[in-house]
């Protein structure tokens, strides 16, 4: 196989990895560098790689332990820590950080291709540390400040479908709900980031309609467009997001045809903030 190689997709988020054979052992010498290159690029891409659920498995885990199943989310039989994502369960066409209603979200989120339909579903990866650096300097301290509820009953979207409506019943069984800063420290970069996404209903110490309208100026600044990556799958595709500072969007434009990824995820820390302050459970998590 080539050399180790990183390929640059934009210039604020994404990057390809060459030369790189996830299906066998990684040396510690490329490791180093892969995980260099997702701490600076944020969502790393990988083509062309035929690897089994034991493999993606194991080349999460070189980042840190792996996730106990999703609090909602049916996972693959006998192998707990790996989630169909099945267009026909539902449709993340809505930008979030993976189970960021939990005191403490998913370090990363590793994601592979197995059924893909013949167009369409595509997966967008937005920067939030870069928003974070775009605001304008007095919205940036008023962002510095805040801290936002997260709960899973912010946004579920609907299928309209017997099967969609018995995952979106599960997902909405139990409410979590926790308090995180708007504005999050990287526990590695040190970067500050704006961590939001559509699990974020409202700011602490304010209403839903008083929080409403600075939580969509705050998120505007994440989603433009110089600040995410778009990718289109082919079979063979694994890609890993840091979900620490970034949020994503499953474009659900494929119509009725199947679409299935397998997720991996990373065992995360709890978060915190420029003053110090740490994330807290308000309800259902522990």
């Amino acid at each position: 196989m080539a050399d180790f190689g990183v390929r640059r997709l934009g210039g604020r988020i994404g990057a390809e990895i060459t030369g790189i054979d996830l299906g066998s052992e990684i040396s510690d010498s490329d490791f180093r560098q892969i995980n260099e290159a997702f701490l600076r690029y944020k969502v790393l891409f990988f083509r062309d790689q035929v690897i089994t659920d034991a493999e993606q498995l194991a080349f999460a885990a070189r980042f840190g332990p792996l996730d106990l199943p999703h609090p909602m989310m049916r996972t693959l039989d006998g192998t707990p820590e790996v989630i169909p994502i099945d267009g026909e369960d539902q449709r993340a066409n809505h930008w979030h950080t993976d189970i960021s209603f939990t005191l403490t979200p998913s370090l990363g989120t590793t994601l592979r291709s197995v059924v893909l339909p013949p167009y369409g579903g595509d997966t967008l990866v937005a920067n939030g540390a870069a928003g974070y650096v775009d605001l304008p300097r007095e919205l940036r301290d008023v962002a510095d400040r805040l801290w936002a509820v997260h709960t899973n009953h912010a946004e579920q979207p609907r299928l309209g479908t017997e099967r969609g409506d018995r995952v979106r019943k599960a997902f909405l069984a139990d409410r979590h709900e926790v308090a995180h800063p708007v504005v999050r420290v990287h526990p590695e970069s040190g970067e500050p980031s704006l961590f939001l996404g559509g699990f974020a209903q409202r700011l602490v110490g304010m209403t839903l309609r008083e929080s409403r309208p600075l939580l969509d100026v705050l998120q505007s600044y994440v989603r433009r467009p110089e600040n995410t990556a778009r990718w289109t799958w082919r079979p063979g595709d694994v890609l890993i997001f840091d979900n620490r500072s970034t949020q994503h969007y499953g474009v659900d434009d494929y119509d009725g045809h199947k679409r299935i990824l397998h997720r991996v995820s990373i065992n995360g820390d709890l978060p915190i903030g420029l003053d110090g302050r740490t994330s807290h459970t308000i309800e259902g998590d522990e």
